[in-house]
């Protein structure tokens, strides 16, 4: 194994084992719950950690491992080595942000809100975007009862 190789798993795995303490510490999430969220597997997470690679992470798993976690993949991308000057894929979305979301991202940025408010608006977006949808029949069950 090259230096520079070993360089780059040490600095991937210092990325990935500072984003685990930050979620422990910050979300109480545990390395399974960390795995559920972010769709990336504990032993692929384990081998992160480790520096045990052959070649190189995958870039959909990086990216899924830090869109999961609330991070900037180019951030795990430069750990690793890999052209930052890439642009990161966006979303594209036609409609405007929802007034109620809008409000929601100003209290997360506001200092005036206090660090319990912004985990417990963190903590339930986490909820809802995480929860599992209904079929579509299940979701007109409601309507017709009443």
């Amino acid at each position: 194994m090259t230096e520079t190789n070993n360089a780059r798993k040490i600095a991937f795995a210092t990325f990935v084992r500072r984003a685990l303490d930050d979620a422990r510490a910050t979300r109480a999430w545990s390395g399974s719950e960390v795995s559920r969220r972010t769709g990336v597997s504990r032993q692929t997470i384990n081998r992160w950690v480790r520096g045990d690679w052959a070649s190189d992470p995958e870039a959909e798993r990086v990216v899924a491992f830090c869109e999961g976690l609330g991070l900037n993949p180019a951030t795990a991308f430069g750990a690793l080595g890999w052209d930052r000057t890439t642009p990161a894929p966006t979303v594209a979305t036609s409609a405007e942000m929802d007034p109620d979301v809008a409000a929601l991202l100003r209290r997360l940025v506001d200092p005036a809100v206090s660090d319990a408010e912004k985990f417990h608006i963190r903590e339930t977006i986490r909820y809802l975007a995480y929860r599992p949808t209904l079929p579509v029949g299940d979701r007109d069950r409601g309507k017709r009862a009443g």
